[in-house]
């Protein structure tokens, strides 16, 4: 394997500090919370977290793909200090002040379509979707909501209602919201309905225009359809480019309106500032988060401003907006467009060309996919009959991190690659020299 000057493991893992973190969280944290290995974070500087021992690990997680910009960017930490010494917070909703709307402003600017939109900030992306349901039943005065099946838009009631990702996140907490239907996700590699791509004529389309809208709900009692441009996750689940065509014009004829989950896939992480723009797609709504502000909690919602047209009162956020994240988003969206969103094409372009070429190499790597910095891997037992391999797949992703490298999975069976926007070639090759050699290791 070749040498690196990171990751440095110092200690057994997890070490005697980080042992003593995980024994009082396991006291009085919620269990339910997921944490797939022992890593206690203390320090983060770009590419590296360095946990309470002292072990340095390459980050290929950027904390569930939210540290965009890497950990604690000199740039973004300076933004933050100058904002918290003036103003950290005076409520968007009750009050005005420059940086919330600068950032309402250029979030405008950059949204697909004709930049006339309104923004609503949110403290999450489950927020951001839970403002998307009810402005969309606001507008349209109807009630239902298409979403997808493998979809993950959050665990609050109304976004609860719209994932379709793991039993789990649903279980015990009927009833959710009414009047959801969930339909197929376009994913080709496991098609719902045994087809090949290029000969299917996208049946997972048909089955919603001449199946759903024919026979089981109305298409004039839907007030709007949330899919995710790239399904995350689901799996990191790539989408033929004229299904979201198709959509858009279906949607369309029926006065329905398209909500864009982005809250994963925008701001830059896909080597365009929103996915929807790889697929020539323009929805009504986009829903925004994680990315957006490197690592503070903000959210958002961009709708034409025929949509966002509710009165005062009629939707708030105490914290919604906040200042310092704000001001921390204006500071990440200027380094996105300085270079990082090049960066995040370039890198993705050769980390998903060297996962192919990894993918020659072991035959457990069924399908290697995705866009710039979201790309993912779908782990199998047989390549050609593609049977899902979950268990390998949490063996790779643990011990991934027993050698110093952080990752997670995705959908039953992928490992996803989501690194900070700031990724260089050595990381990525570090990367995969790691997952190399646990594969080739497994194989023995």
């Amino acid at each position: 394997m070749a040498q690196f000057p990171f990751p440095k493991i110092r200690t057994k893992l997890p070490g005697p500090e980080a042992a003593r973190i995980i024994r009082t969280d396991d006291q009085f944290v919620s269990p339910s919370y997921t944490r797939g290995y022992p890593c206690v974070a203390d320090t983060g500087r770009g590419m590296i977290l360095i946990d309470v021992d002292g072990n340095e690990f390459l980050d290929f997680c950027a904390g569930i793909a939210v540290c965009s910009t890497g950990h604690c960017h000199p740039e973004i930490v300076k933004a933050i200090q100058n904002q918290a010494a003036k103003l950290i917070h005076m409520s968007g909703t009750d009050f005005y002040y420059r940086v919330q709307s600068d950032l309402a402003k250029k979030l405008n600017a950059l949204a697909p379509g004709l930049h006339k939109n309104r923004v609503f900030f949110t403290n999450s992306g489950a927020e951001a979707v839970e403002a998307a349901i009810k402005l969309a039943r606001y507008k349209t005065k109807r009630s239902r909501l298409i979403a997808y099946i493998g979809a993950f838009h959050g665990r609050t009631l109304g976004a609860l209602s719209l994932t379709g990702s793991k039993i789990i996140q649903r279980q015990g907490f009927a009833p959710l919201l009414q009047g959801v239907t969930h339909i197929p996700y376009p994913y080709c590699y496991r098609c719902q309905f045994g087809k090949k791509y290029g000969s299917c004529n996208l049946e997972c389309f048909a089955h919603l225009e001449g199946i759903l809208f024919q026979k089981t709900v109305p298409p004039s009692e839907v007030a709007a359809i949330f899919i995710e441009p790239i399904q995350g996750e689901g799996g990191y689940v790539v989408p033929p480019k004229e299904y979201l065509a198709r959509l858009q014009q279906l949607a369309g004829r029926h006065g329905i309106l398209i909500v864009a989950d982005e809250v994963q896939s925008g701001m830059g992480r896909t080597g365009k500032m929103f996915a929807c723009e790889h697929f020539d797609f323009e929805p009504d709504i986009i829903c925004l988060a994680k990315g957006i502000a490197s690592g503070l909690p903000l959210g958002a919602i961009i709708a034409r401003k025929e949509i966002m047209d509710w009165p005062p009162g009629s939707h708030a956020s105490t914290f919604g907006g906040n200042p310092v994240a704000c001001a921390a988003a204006l500071k990440t969206i200027e380094l996105l467009e300085k270079g990082l969103l090049e960066n995040a094409a370039s890198m993705g372009k050769y980390l998903i060309g060297k996962l192919k070429l990894l993918q020659k190499k072991h035959p457990c790597i069924g399908d290697v996919r995705g866009r710039g910095l979201m790309a993912g891997i779908e782990i199998v037992k047989d390549r050609k009959t593609r049977e899902p391999d979950p268990g390998l797949r949490e063996k790779i992703v643990d011990m991934a991190f027993y050698k110093g490298l952080l990752i997670l999975g995705c959908g039953p069976n992928s490992i996803r690659f989501s690194p900070a926007l700031i990724v260089e070639k050595q990381h990525v090759d570090c990367c995969l020299s790691i997952i190399d050699g646990i594969l080739t290791q497994l194989k023995k």
